[in-house]
Order: structure tokens, then C-alpha cells, then sequence
């Protein structure tokens, strides 16, 4: 008779040893980066309820409070903004965060941490850390955690989730978008959500500041190297023009992409002596890497960094080493 072996692998241990921190301890605070986005937030709101649902005293503290564009995720009132906290739990839950500095709030060095992330250049800063480079968005860690811990997935959680999964990819247009990530979205729709009414919560509800700012955008676009690349630049002086914050823009920095020539986006976004830069990309071209070279990070097509007080000449070096990552015939 033949022997069945089964291969436990590291990533396995470390999933089995949070949920078995998770199980047994009673107060937990959860925390993603700054500037939050739509994984963050859903990652960390499902995860919440799952706690909740066990009995556990859960805090969510962020940085910076959510863009208006996720008004309607349930429970995003209960996320406190903060700059530091000062309380014990049991153990800090850092979601998304290649790195403790990312999160923006202070005093959680002195916690446990466990540190359950999916982007490439994770720091391993916690007492676990789980690192799984294979999902496409935090959410699917949260979506096996939740499995692991035995709770019931409601429809409020299916929300979070699936606005995770939705925006992380880039609406399912981004690397690493398997099997597991549309088991998990019928998981979501199994629960009676409706995706699309979801999808149009986030991308039809814009304000009107928005639109005058994408045009703003689009008419000042700039294509460089026979119109690989799309260079947007926006101002503090634009924001205020078109009547909008920089929060009201997620997304944009997608829309060059839709051109068949274009295969790299690279967003400028000028403030004070800061330059943040956010960078997008199709298939094999690999932007990341640009991002790592001036202290950022992210993933092969969806990466950021920001500079402060940049050099001349900076726009234009950005240029040239998007251009150097992009694979030529």
C-alpha cells in the first residue's frame, strides 16, 4: 500500500503559527501603511470582523484616514487615525507593509508583531512574518487566515475583500492573478454580494474635481521613447484649480496603460519640495526595480517612491530608467 507523504512548506508554518497567536491571544490591533488604499483597508476591516467574531478586542489604527472613494466600505468607521499608540495587546497585525516604517505610526516597535505582507523586499521585521510573494493583494492571506480560523465569511467581509482584490490588481489586470484569486472571488460572490455593484461603488462614484484634474492630466501628458512611456505631472496648483484632493485621483495613474503603445505609466505628483512618484506597467516590464533604486518598493507592474527636495534632473533620470526596463523587440 502506498504511503502518502505530506509536504508542509515554510509558508504554511508561518500562516499556522499566526492563526494560532490569533486564536489564543484576546487583544489585537491591526495596522497597514500610510496613505491607505483599497487593499489596506479591506484586508485589515475583514480581518477585524473575523477577530471580532471570535470574541477579541480588535483596534484598527492608521496613519491617515481612508480616501473618500471608500466611504462606503462597512465598518471603515471603526479605524482610528493616529500617530502613535501607546497600549499593550497581545500583538500588533501589520498587513501590506514591506517594512514597520511604512505604517507611519509609532510605538508599535515595542509590541509582538506579526507581519503578514505580499510585496518582494519584505524587512521580516516581525516575530512571524508571513511573506507570500505569490498573492496577488494582502486579501488572499486574509481570505486563508479567515478560512484557518473557522468564522463565517458575511457579506460585509466579502465586500472588504473583494475591494481589496479589485483595486490591488488593477480591476484583474495585473501579474499574479491565479486560480486562488477567483476562488476567492466566488467565495465573495457566493455570499450574495454583488461584484459589480462593488466595482461601481469604487470607480463610478469620482467627484466632479476629479474630471476637470483628469483632463488637467491628460492634456498635459507627456510621451516619451516612441510612446512607450506616459509621463503625468500634477501640482498642488492643479489640485486646487480643478477642486479636488490627491486622494480623489486613485486610478488615474492607470488610464495611459489603455493605449496599445504605451507600456509604462510614470506619475509625478509635485508638493512642496516632495516629489512622489507612482509607477505602473504592463506584463514583463518590471518597474519595481526602478522604484528600488530610489528607496521605494511595490510590484513588478504597480511600484512608488517619493523624493525629497529631488535634484534636477530627476524627472528625466526617472525617464531613462523606466525606458531601460522596458523589453525591447
Amino acid at each position: 500500500m502506498a504511503t502518502t507523504v505530506t509536504t508542509v512548506t515554510p509558508l504554511q508554518i508561518d500562516a499556522s503559527r499566526i492563526r494560532d497567536t490569533l486564536l489564543t491571544g484576546s487583544r489585537f490591533l491591526l495596522t497597514s501603511h500610510a496613505r491607505p488604499d483599497g487593499d489596506s483597508l479591506g484586508s485589515q476591516l475583514c480581518l477585524a470582523a473575523a477577530l471580532r467574531q471570535l470574541g477579541k478586542q480588535v483596534r484598527i489604527v492608521n496613519a491617515d484616514p481612508a480616501p473618500e472613494s471608500y466611504a462606503f466600505l462597512p465598518d471603515l468607521a471603526t479605524i482610528e487615525i493616529a500617530a502613535s499608540v501607546e497600549d499593550t495587546v497581545d500583538a500588533v497585525v501589520v498587513l501590506e507593509c514591506s517594512s514597520l516604517d511604512r505604517t507611519g505610526v509609532g510605538g508599535l516597535e515595542r509590541q509582538t508583531l506579526l507581519n503578514i505582507d505580499h510585496h518582494l523586499g519584505n524587512a521580516m521585521y516581525g516575530a512571524i512574518n508571513w511573506h507570500d510573494v505569490s498573492a496577488c493583494a494582502c486579501a488572499e492571506l486574509v481570505s486563508d487566515l479567515i478560512e484557518a480560523l473557522g468564522v463565517d465569511l458575511t457579506p460585509a467581509m466579502a465586500t472588504q475583500l473583494y475591494v481589496a482584490i479589485l483595486t490591488d490588481t488593477g480591476s484583474f489586470r495585473h501579474a499574479n492573478i491565479t486560480a486562488r484569486t477567483f476562488e476567492i472571488c466566488r467565495r465573495v460572490a457566493a455570499t450574495g454580494v454583488n461584484p459589480a455593484t462593488i466595482a461601481a461603488q469604487v470607480y463610478n462614484n469620482g467627484s466632479v474635481g476629479r474630471l476637470r484634474a483628469t483632463g488637467m492630466l491628460l492634456g498635459q501628458m507627456r510621451l516619451e521613447h516612441d510612446n512607450q512611456i506616459a509621463v503625468l505631472t500634477l501640482t498642488d496648483a492643479m489640485l486646487a484649480e480643478a477642486g479636488c484632493e490627491p486622494d480623489d485621483l486613485e486610478g488615474i495613474v492607470n488610464m495611459p496603460l489603455g493605449a496599445r503603445d504605451v507600456q509604462a505609466v510614470i506619475f509625478l505628483k509635485e508638493s512642496g519640495s516632495e516629489l512622489r512618484v507612482s509607477l505602473r506597467s504592463k506584463d514583463a516590464v518590471d518597474i519595481r526595480q526602478v522604484a528600488v533604486s530610489y528607496g521605494g518598493g511595490g510590484h513588478r507592474n504597480a511600484s512608488g517612491f517619493t523624493v525629497d527636495h529631488p535634484p534636477t534632473g530627476t524627472r528625466e533620470e526617472v525617464i531613462n530608467r523606466v525606458a531601460g526596463v522596458i523589453p525591447q523587440p
